[in-house]
């Protein structure tokens, strides 16, 4: 072993000793590896801080997985034998239904450890009123404690305090302006249902109704990000919502996240099978955000191999060009003693020392580059330099310089000693 590490370090002598020959070359060769690598690191880097803003903007309102009851069918009776029965078949209209046994089934998704967090909760159309503003809304009963564990509220509320219950309840900061309201202000909330039929819509938002209406005080506004949002939810208790929408005790939805966000889908197929629920990731419902980022990955990995294929040309070149000005050079080597196997790990040892040197002063470049995005850029995003990033580029770059001076090594090693010598 110490023999191997003692030639190697005199090949490594040798091979410095070129480089420093062709001073303007190597320097050259390494400019053009670092920039190469500058240019990989912050293009990634880019590309992920973009995907990690999107990623963020569209899951920090809403659930990674979502269950709700399945849909309700119409039973077809069966045809005599030997009859041929023809059907159009019109969807049943879907009412607003509970998840049966849904306690039961939060607490096994609670066990689960492919989930972060669960929260039921109870959703439904309703209407706002205050004075002759009206607003149609969707209401969303939760528990607060569980539901922060999904979309974190606090860290979206612009004023106002994060409490619903004893009629407090919070609202988008769209309809706050659409309603022209305040933290403190009034509300009539009303689903239009009439309490003897959840089917039934009212025809008079003003009758008072015990069960269907209820005056309540905005405790806070938030802002989500997403103007639909803002401008329809209104969070409220659990319990003051299932009165409201006619579901006593009864939720309509079951809110989940996952760790990994991008196994959404998978874990999805896994929770509907346990539960016989609809399950619904956020991948399916945001099938153009998915393709996007598989675009953006697509291309940014498209950007790596072409510069990286450019900088391995460089190097080859460079070092193609060294083995003919070095032929005299190598016979001697040659005569001397040297074997091919050595004058062959010569040749790879600048190519491998072409990359890291380029990858050093490349990375020290991005860096700079970064900086300056998050400094002077657009204030819409900031971009990440992960040490993984630095360190799997420098390996790459390393390995590339390496695997560009396979050919002009294997011409040095391939050299007659005695042609070489009389070579001028």
């Amino acid at each position: 072993m110490t023999a191997f590490f003692g030639r190697l370090w005199i090949d490594a002598t040798i091979a410095i000793s070129f480089l420093r020959e062709g001073r303007v070359q190597s320097l050259m060769i390494t400019l053009g590896v670092a920039i190469g690598v500058a240019v990989i690191i912050f293009i990634t880097a880019l590309i992920q801080g973009l995907q990690t803003n999107l990623i963020e903007s569209t899951l920090g309102s809403q659930a990674h997985i979502r269950l709700v009851a399945s849909d309700e069918v119409n039973l077809i009776a069966p045809s005599a034998e030997d009859t041929l029965q023809l059907i159009q078949e019109d969807k049943r209209p879907q009412r607003l239904r509970s998840i049966n046994n849904w306690q039961q089934i939060t607490d096994t998704l609670d066990q689960l450890p492919l989930l972060t967090a669960v929260s039921p909760n109870v959703s439904g159309p309703g209407f706002v009123r205050r004075g002759e503003a009206l607003e149609s809304v969707i209401l969303v009963g939760t528990d607060l404690e569980r539901y922060q564990n999904i979309i974190p509220l606090d860290e979206y509320l612009i004023s106002g305090e994060l409490r619903v219950g004893a009629d407090n309840v919070l609202i988008g900061s769209e309809l706050a302006k659409d309603l022209g309201v305040e933290v403190g202000s009034k509300l009539r909330l009303d689903t239009g249902q009439d309490s003897s039929s959840s089917n039934n819509l009212s025809n008079s938002l003003g009758s008072n109704l015990s069960n269907n209406s209820a005056v309540v005080n905005i405790a806070g506004i938030f802002e989500l990000g997403v103007r639909e949002l803002d401008a329809r939810y209104v969070y409220l208790d659990l319990k003051q919502a299932q009165s409201l929408l006619n579901l006593p005790g009864g939720i309509t939805v079951i809110d989940l996240t996952v760790e990994d966000i991008f196994e959404a889908e998978e874990i999805a197929a896994q929770v509907g099978r346990l539960t016989s629920l609809q399950a619904e990731s956020w991948i399916q419902t945001n099938a153009q955000l998915l393709s996007g980022l598989t675009a953006q990955s697509l291309s940014s990995n498209m950007i790596v191999v072409f510069v990286a294929i450019s900088v391995a040309f460089g190097i080859a070149s460079v070092l193609s060009v060294s083995v003919v000005q070095r032929t005299r050079e190598i016979g001697i080597l040659r005569a001397m003693g040297a074997t091919r196997q050595q004058i062959l790990r010569i040749f790879l040892i600048q190519g491998a020392i072409f990359g890291l040197l380029g990858s050093i002063v490349g990375s020290g470049v991005s860096y700079v580059l970064v900086w300056s995005f998050n400094t002077f850029g657009p204030d819409i995003f900031t971009i990440p330099i992960s040490i993984n990033l630095i360190l799997v580029t420098m390996s790459l770059a390393t390995l590339t310089g390496v695997i560009a001076a396979a050919i002009p090594a294997r011409r040095a090693a391939a050299l007659d000693p005695v042609v070489a010598i009389r070579y001028v």
